[in-house]
């Protein structure tokens, strides 16, 4: 009887077990998770910029008379920014890949994926220095009778950074067309223009940082110029493929992709929670108290120097603001994402703002305005404001405008929700 009973004991023990195990929901409603290895990442060179409440608009004085920056309260969420512009080394990075890439193409180095197709073997190591593999490349040099150098150099302006993106605006607001409809190609010139600082300054003797400004080591740590709206883009599509091709791999999840801020986002990064301040640091002064300038830009009436940069400086030199972001203002203008509209503050959302034409061929120039932010170590204090609007058209390149990216994504142990 003794035994029979523990039996009896163990069955209901066991019983009781199974009961409470993951199998099952017991009729109750208990959701279902998803099996994605997710950890959210830290991008590196990156800070998180917290969501909140931007006062947008003019802080200070319009010297203009634009009345462009009309002062509204905005909700922004949260992102990551590049704590500095994107360098010569940084944006070197980019262009040898495309070249790589393009070498790799013509000798034949492709790899089987288990999808079925086939894509480029980055992994192979290429010797530019290898007199055959420079006969095998041939249309990729100038010849030495023909550079103007007496040398053979690769012809940078073979160097295509080929890319799609799908507008998913456009797909949600026209439903039912086909998927493809909203598909856009772009065959874009990845080497920056190193001819800006010649061509902008005719009367001035800038043949040397021209010639040595994008690949001369001591210019590695610079912010890169000399690209375009376009190349911009490319450059930040490229990245966030690069990223993820890593992630896939280790079989992690890729939330979002890299790009350009907002104008508005721009700002709110810029401000560094220091709302209606003339400038990322406060203000209302552009010196600190012993007299030293803050940022790079055109002190005085025209002392370039003044304030420690003849031109362009270092990304990382200066103070950054409260976020750590560092020269929001000077060193360079920065390209956003956003169409330049005078009226653009009148007609925004009052929830991440966003100011965006979809453009086409036979647009007029006018439209093709995209707008600046920051100032540059060419401008005046004016331009250093963060509130103040600026615009450039969208296939010029200057020795004044460079850019950094952004990238929305859940931050680690923070997240947009309460």
């Amino acid at each position: 009887m003794k035994q029979f009973s523990l039996k009896i004991s163990a069955v209901a023990l066991l019983a009781l077990v199974t009961s409470c195990g993951p199998s099952g929901t017991g009729g109750q409603l208990v959701g279902k998770n998803n099996t994605l290895n997710y950890r959210p990442p830290a991008p590196l060179g990156m800070v998180w910029v917290p969501v909140g409440v931007l006062k947008a608009g003019a802080s200070d004085e319009d010297i203009r008379g634009r009345n462009d920056a009309l002062i509204r309260t905005l909700q922004m969420t949260g992102f990551y920014m590049d704590q500095t512009e994107i360098s010569n080394a940084e944006y070197r990075q980019f262009t040898n890949w495309v070249r790589d890439s393009i070498a790799h193409a013509q000798l034949g180095d492709y790899k089987d994926n288990p999808d079925g197709t086939q894509t480029i073997d980055m992994k192979k190591t290429i010797n530019w220095k290898d007199q055959d593999l420079q006969d095998q490349l041939s249309n990729m040099y100038v010849p030495a009778d023909q550079s103007g150098w007496g040398r053979k150099e690769i012809d940078n302006s073979k160097l295509i950074y080929h890319y799609e993106t799908y507008d998913y605006n456009e797909a949600v607001m026209n439903a039912g067309q086909p998927k493809n409809s909203f598909q856009s190609k772009y065959d874009v010139a990845a080497y920056p223009d190193t001819t800006v600082w010649v061509k902008m300054f005719t009367y001035s003797y800038n043949e040397p940082i021209a010639q040595q400004y994008n690949w001369f080591p001591a210019f590695n740590n610079y912010p890169v110029v000399g690209v375009n709206w376009h190349q911009a883009n490319a450059f930040c599509d490229w990245r966030s493929n690069l990223w993820r091709s890593e992630r896939d791999k280790n079989k992690q999840y890729f939330e979002g992709a890299f790009r350009l801020p907002t104008e508005l986002e721009w700002e709110w990064a810029a401000r560094g929670g220091r709302n209606e301040s003339p400038f990322p640091w406060g203000g209302p002064y552009i010196l600190n108290k012993k007299g030293c300038y803050l940022a790079n830009f055109k002190p005085q009436r025209g002392n370039y120097a003044a304030d420690g940069g003849l031109y362009t400086v270092p990304v990382d030199k200066y103070w950054p603001n409260d976020y750590g972001l560092y020269q929001m203002s000077g060193n360079v203008s920065e390209w956003t994402a956003s169409s330049y509209q005078g009226n653009a503050f009148h007609a925004v959302s009052e929830m991440n703002p966003e100011t965006r034409r979809k453009g086409s061929e036979n647009d007029p120039v006018w439209l093709t305005r995209k707008t600046l932010r920051g100032g540059s170590w060419r401008d005046v204090q004016f331009y250093l404001q963060v509130s103040t609007r600026d615009y450039e058209f969208a296939d010029t390149a200057k020795a004044y405008i460079g850019f950094r990216c952004i990238i929305q994504q859940i931050h680690p142990g923070i997240t947009n929700r309460r």
